[in-house]
């Protein structure tokens, strides 16, 4: 069910991003519309007594509809850590809304985002006591980028996955 999951993740992923790369579509202003993919990396945070936060790796893809205003859709998942001599994961898939706020002729901008992520921890002691925890919930974060070049930007950002889950990654964005 896992490869099952992440392989249909991939393909959602892409299909969003031929359909963005598709749809250049002009706002008026002179904006068309710009499709991205990224790459995440950062620590979760999970609150379970007696764990380590994982170690978080991740992939984005998103559509801006307009300088401010775009979608995009992640995966993150982590490696394990450790969970009272055993090991514990983390991983969520989110869908968000987001607004940019671009500081003039800087490059640097300001992010927030709202949307809903299913975030599922799972993790197992040396004793073989067993955690879990499945949830599905309103979920946002804010961040600041620097856009390097048109196509190319970093990102940190803080995401809040709803049940004491938090999320801080640093990535980059690949533009079309």
């Amino acid at each position: 069910m896992k490869t099952l999951q992440k392989t249909l993740l991939a393909l959602t992923a892409g299909s969003l991003m031929t359909v963005g790369a598709q749809a250049a579509v002009s706002y008026g202003n002179g904006y068309t519309g710009q499709p991205y993919v990224g790459a995440k990396v950062g620590q979760f945070d999970v609150d379970v007594d007696g764990a380590d936060d994982p170690t978080a790796y991740g992939v984005v893809a998103g559509y801006n509809f307009d300088p401010n205003f775009g979608m995009e859709a992640e995966y993150v998942g982590s490696d394990d850590a450790d969970f009272r001599g055993g090991d514990i994961d983390a991983k969520t898939y989110g869908a968000y809304g987001t607004y940019r706020y671009a500081l003039p002729n800087t490059g640097i901008y300001a992010k927030g985002k709202l949307g809903v992520a299913k975030t599922e921890v799972e993790g197992t002691t040396a004793l073989n006591s067993r955690y879990e925890s499945d949830d599905t919930s309103l979920a946002g974060g804010v961040g600041l980028g620097y856009n390097v070049n048109p196509n190319f930007g970093v990102e940190a950002e803080y995401d809040m996955l709803g049940n004491d889950k938090d999320l801080m990654t640093i990535g980059a964005n690949l533009k079309f």
